[in-house]
């Protein structure tokens, strides 16, 4: 059976607490926290900015599924001036650093999760809820026969699910 072991996002952004919760980084408010979010940005060479700072807190404070709006809607809690263009740019620069993952979640949703663990997901069609597997809780037999000139970079599975009374 698969068991859900994190907290996982709804669609507005706020997540719901399982049973199994995993461990959360420090409060996104305290003044340790902001230390360990900036000397994460410094380990993966990303100059710090207020901007990215914020972001960054939005981002690892607790593992979450979000849109890049909402991200961008809390980072302007933390400081306002934050443009669409900086947010975008800034999630581009954490994927490419490794420190998100983006999910298709279909054409028009694309979903940043902040737990870059080998795991899967259960996706809620009916609440928008996004729910994080552990990879050892879903067995992949075998592999694609690829073309010879491309090399696999990585799987992502997710299980979409919706209410029996749908």
């Amino acid at each position: 059976m698969i068991q859900p072991t994190q907290k996982s996002t709804a669609p507005d952004g706020n997540s719901r607490e399982n049973e199994m919760a995993a461990p959360t980084m420090p409060n996104a408010k305290d003044g340790a926290g902001k230390d360990r979010f900036a000397e994460l940005l410094r380990q993966n060479n990303i100059p710090l900015t207020l901007q990215r700072l914020a972001i960054a807190q939005v981002l690892f404070a607790r593992p979450v599924h979000l849109t890049a709006e909402q991200v961008l809607q809390r980072a302007q809690h933390i400081v306002p001036e934050i443009s669409r263009a900086t947010g975008y740019n800034t999630l581009k620069l954490f994927k490419e650093k490794g420190l998100v993952r983006e999910l298709v979640i279909d054409p028009a949703r694309i979903v940043y999760d902040s737990n870059t663990s080998h795991h899967y997901h259960i996706y809620d069609a009916d609440t928008g809820e996004m729910t994080d597997i552990p990879a050892g809780d879903l067995k992949v037999v075998g592999s694609a026969n690829l073309p010879s000139d491309v090399e696999l970079e990585e799987v992502d599975i997710i299980i979409r699910v919706h209410s029996k009374d749908h």
